[in-house]
């Protein structure tokens, strides 16, 4: 492994701890903006039940997002410091352990401290469900569901794109990851047009789920948790909808000790989900560890690059 890619990524993990999300004129939020143009554009209300608007999705995904990531290459290909100064910009844009904590916490303590329609209202900023009748439980676990998911998405996801392709590697799957949080619903307005981010998204993802999913098995807090995550993985994954999902949540389940998964709310409707991990449902404690989790996950995640790449230098 490149040892200046370690480098980077070790730079643009401390930018992200130290400052967090910018907050203001976040690029993200600017190419929200875009990709809602798009589909306004592309996806008109009379065509949305046709098939045939699966191709006009693929054009709006590649317009949303190979524009950035060429120009992202060719301000690479400079090389030297700019090189570099890409590198680690564009992971510690893409990249976002301090948000996923901070949103995370933001339910955690006011559902200790007995908050419930305030850890409501902060888990539905985490969630696409609804959460205005969760129990305690039920915003626990939305919310530790969560921090699992966004472990892979937020963090290891773009990690494996930025070793693998630099800079730009982060950004292609941080964009092609926003598009599918946008765009990949089964609803009526977007089960074709959607396809296409969905599908992709589900390909950028399928080896750095399995990776997350290994790295939370190996971080369980202790070997019962790493033997409980891996058959929790073997055993419940496939049964999930999504394909990437069901390693990353059962294995962080298992290694948590939690009962996740079962019945939720999502756009009026009740969708009963099979179950992940195994124990008790999760409190307000096991948001945290969810964080701890992925935390150590990341550190481990950073010292084999630095292993990999001190190797490469002998």
């Amino acid at each position: 492994m490149n040892f200046g890619l370690v480098l980077a990524a070790v730079a643009a993990v401390a930018l992200d701890r130290l400052l967090g999300e910018p907050r203001r004129f976040h690029p993200l939020v600017g190419f929200g903006a875009l990709a809602g143009r798009l589909q306004a554009l592309l996806n008109p209300p009379l065509t949305q039940g046709d098939p045939a608007t699966r191709l006009p999705g693929l054009i709006a995904w590649m317009l949303a997002v190979l524009p950035f990531v060429l120009v992202a290459l060719w301000l690479r290909s400079v090389g030297g410091v700019l090189q570099a100064l890409v590198d680690v910009g564009l992971l510690y844009l893409a990249i976002g352990a301090r948000s996923l904590s901070e949103h995370a916490q933001a339910v955690s303590r006011p559902l200790a401290a007995g908050d419930l329609a305030q850890a409501r209202a902060r888990v539905g900023w985490m969630v696409s469900r609804d959460t205005t009748q969760l129990d305690d439980s039920g915003v626990a676990k939305a919310a530790t569901e969560s921090v699992l998911e966004n472990g892979n998405d937020a963090v290891f996801g773009a990690l494996f794109w930025f070793f693998l392709l630099g800079g730009p590697g982060a950004l292609l799957f941080r964009l092609a990851n926003t598009l599918d949080a946008m765009w990949g619903y089964r609803t009526p307005r977007l089960r074709y047009f959607g396809w296409a981010a969905a599908r992709i998204d589900d390909l950028l993802n399928f080896v750095p789920a399995r990776l997350t999913a290994l790295s939370y098995a190996l971080c369980g807090f202790s070997r019962a948790a790493t033997a409980r995550a891996l058959a929790c993985w073997r055993a419940q994954a496939k049964a999930w909808d999504s394909p990437n999902a069901g390693p990353v949540m059962a294995a962080g389940a298992g290694a948590l000790g939690v009962a996740l998964g079962g019945a939720a709310i999502y756009h009026g409707e009740v969708e009963q989900r099979p179950p992940l991990g195994e124990g008790a449902p999760p409190a307000a404690a096991d948001i945290d560890r969810a964080v701890a989790l992925v935390q150590h996950a990341l550190w481990l995640w950073l010292a084999v690059a630095t292993a990999l790449g001190l190797w490469g230098l002998l």
